[in-house]
């Protein structure tokens, strides 16, 4: 058997930043109010059932409050929240001056947001420094006009 070559963690997120995402904001209503936190690992799994995978670092202080909820709502941020992005990359109250409705799961839905997608967790699964979240899609809505806020080389791109 070979040995597996040692590949460096800047190599890899060197390499992975060449690779354009979609930037989402997971919310869910937690026991002490609305959490929520940016991510950059958010993707479809499955159309039957309607499946999605976000992923969680395992030193997320916010993933836990999500985890405990049973629930999501992944909010696929416009090309023009970049300052939202930034601000649930913070901590803090991320909340703060954040319009948002409250969706079928009693998670937040952020204003003005490209789409969402509300989902219940149905399993997690331990990958490295991160947890993978599967939800299954209860409730979506997209608005088609608007254009995706971007993350690419490091930076927030517009499409």
């Amino acid at each position: 058997m070979s040995a597996q070559p040692v590949i460096a963690g800047d190599d890899l997120r060197g390499v992975m930043a060449c690779f354009a995402t979609g930037v989402v904001v997971v919310t869910a209503s937690g026991t002490d109010g609305p959490v929520g936190m940016a991510v950059n690992s958010f993707v479809s799994v499955s159309l039957d059932p309607p499946l999605v995978l976000f992923c969680a670092a395992h030193t997320s202080t916010t993933w836990p409050a999500i985890q405990a909820a049973g629930h999501f709502c992944a909010n696929v941020l416009s090309a023009d929240q970049e300052e939202l992005a930034r601000q649930f990359a913070r901590r803090g109250d991320r909340f703060a001056g954040v319009p948002h409705t409250s969706g079928t799961t009693g998670a937040p839905v952020l204003g003005d947001v490209h789409a969402h997608v509300e989902c219940t967790i149905v399993d997690t699964y331990e990958a490295g420094d991160h947890t993978l979240v599967l939800g299954r899609v209860l409730e979506l809505a997209a608005d088609a006009e608007a254009a995706p806020l971007l993350f690419y080389r490091s930076a927030y791109r517009l499409f």
